[in-house]
């Protein structure tokens, strides 16, 4: 199964990237209407057919190029976020696994503040304080949308991954490798980043493959509840959020959506446990 969801994710990355020329190729843009051709004469969007495999949305666009579009979205929300959410992380609990002390005690204050937050009450809250003015956040810096996303899903899950290296550094602060770095003159920093943290590598992989679909899914909700990425981004929870309106009249504009996020959770699961079975033999299984 892991190799399964590999090759699932590897097409898309490829469908992301060629976007445009696939696109090009079915001969529609994600934004572009075809109301004469794909509604009906009540208003309501039409079906898959040949032109339009998966059928048009209530404005007439192409359900299968916006999702191909929102392949991008999906993955750099997952992707980026999940970057940002490690490199704190990963720096964060090594100081705090290492030094210990009121560094340790501080920061795993911090992190527990933020993992008892209600997570999507306060996304909801810092994105629609954004939205209201015109600057945006951060002096006009940051504005509703993917970037925003990406920062909020950071914030709240780069705990997580603290927690899980300071655990491992605080084992391997009391190594023989560790004591041998000690007895020639390493200082702090260059133990911790030189000789801690490439026994941090094997846990750090495993746990961040798992955290890419909750960045994701994280995405989607916002999007599903119009507080995502704007309408003229093609997203997965945007779409489903616009069909559910008319899921009883044109049932493809949430089923097709739902299904390939619910692949990619599933597959990015699934390299998860992958990898963990591979890197980490002696965790739960």
């Amino acid at each position: 199964m892991a190799l399964a969801s590999v090759g699932f994710i590897v097409l898309l990355v490829l469908v992301a990237l060629f976007a445009g020329p696939l696109a090009s190729l079915i001969g529609h843009g994600p934004n572009e209407l075809f109301q004469n051709d794909m509604l009906d004469d009540f208003g309501l969007p039409k079906g898959p057919n040949g032109d339009f495999l998966f059928g048009a949305d209530a404005s007439g666009r192409d359900v299968l190029v916006r999702m191909i579009y929102g392949t991008r979205v999906s993955l750099k929300v997952g992707l980026f976020a999940t970057l940002v959410a490690v490199g704190i992380g990963v720096v964060l609990g090594l100081l705090a696994g290492y030094l210990g002390g009121i560094v340790d005690t501080i920061l795993s204050r911090i992190a527990e503040i933020i993992l008892s937050l209600p997570i999507l009450l306060f996304a909801i809250g810092i994105v629609t304080a954004c939205g209201a003015s015109k600057e945006g956040c951060a002096r006009g810096y940051v504005k509703p949308g993917v970037t925003l996303v990406v920062l909020i899903s950071a914030f709240f899950t780069w705990p997580v991954m603290y927690r899980i290296v300071r655990g491992v550094v605080l084992s391997l602060r009391e190594r023989e490798f560790v004591d041998a770095a000690r007895s020639v003159g390493a200082g702090p920093f260059t133990i911790m980043f030189r000789e801690i943290l490439p026994n941090l590598i094997s846990p750090v992989i495993v746990y961040a493959s798992l955290m890419v679909p909750q960045a994701i899914l994280f995405e989607a909700y916002l999007s599903f509840l119009g507080l995502g990425v704007p309408d003229s981004i093609p997203s997965w929870g945007r779409m489903i959020s616009d069909g559910s309106a008319i899921y009883d009249v044109a049932w493809w504009l949430i089923v097709f959506p739902g299904i390939i996020l619910l692949l990619t959770v599933l597959a990015f699961n699934l390299l998860g446990d992958g990898l963990r079975d591979a890197l980490d033999p002696k965790s739960d299984r």
